[in-house]
């Protein structure tokens, strides 16, 4: 198969697909690999790199997808790349269409094959390809917080570990999965006060027993949180429902009763967002007030700490990558039930139902 790796050009999102190593993988099978020149360079990959694994260096994005069966990337292409998808050419990337519904149009008139990361899912419904930039994100998510407290940056001006004499910052972490839970064992290692919420008794029974004595867990319900707000100074949004939107568990009515200057980190962005005041922000410029809330909601938070991104993402993603290419993806979505909850849409369908529900648009069995 001919894989091409372009670069991205979402804002700041540095990131690469695949290492050399992960484009080794490929090339030793007699796969042909192209890379998008600089493709990698802003993860500490070079050119050379990767044609001394084999791949062929293209100039240009167009020329890449242009030559590519299967395209693989890090982040949904954006506006500018929509021209360049091909019908039937294989797309493989976080696509999050829920969140987007000129992506999911655009995807759809193009005929391309749209394989979501973050709808790969196990039998035991875990997400295999999100666990690495979860955990990336949940962490970042409490560092980007801290950063965001401090008051040249708009926030209480407070220490998340606070000093002896003083108490150390509280913080509310919404949702107990990867994100949250990363996110969580952060701030505490910070030396927080931090309560995680979840709707499942048994994940926080399993919080209770592997967090710190600093974390406490809470049933998570709109009584609880609207509570937890009054008092929190930084707040972290981690819930998920794969494929489909995040619900809004934080409303605007609620800011009223908050301090100013909490900082809100939205990690559910790429979904919509689970803060009713959430909408999309870039690296470049992160943060904004709503009623004197500062919010932090950056879609593709991994993409500043590019070379362990990219590391822990090609760890994930290239045993996938290499079924898709050794066998073309209808075969090795028959035999692998991972790849087919993968499929979102294709070649003009949605097959993948929270993406039709979503925006109310017709959804077809993967079977059909």
């Amino acid at each position: 198969m001919i894989i091409g790796i372009p670069k991205e050009i979402k804002n700041n999102e540095n990131r690469v697909a695949l290492t050399p190593a992960g484009v080794r993988e490929l090339t030793r099978r007699g796969h042909k690999v192209y890379v998008q020149a600089s493709a990698g360079a802003n993860s500490g990959f070079p050119d050379d790199a990767y044609a001394a694994m084999g791949a062929e260096i293209l100039p240009s994005i167009e020329e890449v997808y242009a030559c590519a069966e299967m395209i693989v990337k890090v982040k949904e292409p954006i506006a500018p790349e929509y021209k360049l998808v091909r019908r039937d050419q294989l797309i493989f990337t976080y696509f999050h269409f829920a969140s987007s519904e000129a992506l999911t149009h655009a995807m759809i008139d193009s005929g391309a094959v749209c394989c979501a990361y973050e709808t790969v899912e196990r039998a035991d419904r875990s997400l295999p390809l999100l666990v690495p930039m979860s955990e990336v994100a949940g962490r970042m998510a409490t560092q980007e917080g801290c950063y965001f407290l401090e008051k040249p940056r708009g926030g209480k001006g407070r220490l998340l570990g606070g000093v002896p004499g003083v108490k150390p910052a509280r913080v509310l972490v919404i949702g107990g999965g990867v994100v949250g839970t990363a996110a969580a064992r952060m701030a505490a290692g910070l030396g927080a006060d931090v309560t995680i919420c979840d709707i499942s008794l048994p994940r926080l029974a399993y919080l209770t027993d592997v967090m710190p004595r600093n974390v406490k867990t809470l049933m998570s319900s709109e009584y609880n949180i609207r509570e937890e707000l009054r008092h929190s100074d930084l707040v972290i949004g981690s819930v998920l429902i794969p494929g489909a939107k995040a619900p809004k568990l934080v409303t605007r009515d609620m800011l009223q009763e908050m301090e100013p200057e909490t900082v809100m980190v939205d990690v559910a962005i790429d979904q919509g967002g689970c803060f009713e005041t959430s909408h999309p922000t870039t690296h470049e410029d992160p943060v904004y007030y709503v009623d004197g809330i500062l919010h932090y909601c950056v879609a593709n938070i991994p993409g500043a700490v590019p070379y362990t991104s990219t590391l822990a993402l090609t760890n994930a993603t290239l045993p996938y990558v290499l079924q898709l290419a050794d066998k073309g993806w209808r075969h090795a979505a028959q035999e692998n039930n991972e790849l087919a909850a993968g499929l979102n849409i294709v070649q003009g369908r949605i097959v993948y139902a929270p993406v039709a529900e979503a925006w109310g648009l017709e959804y077809t069995p993967l079977e059909l």
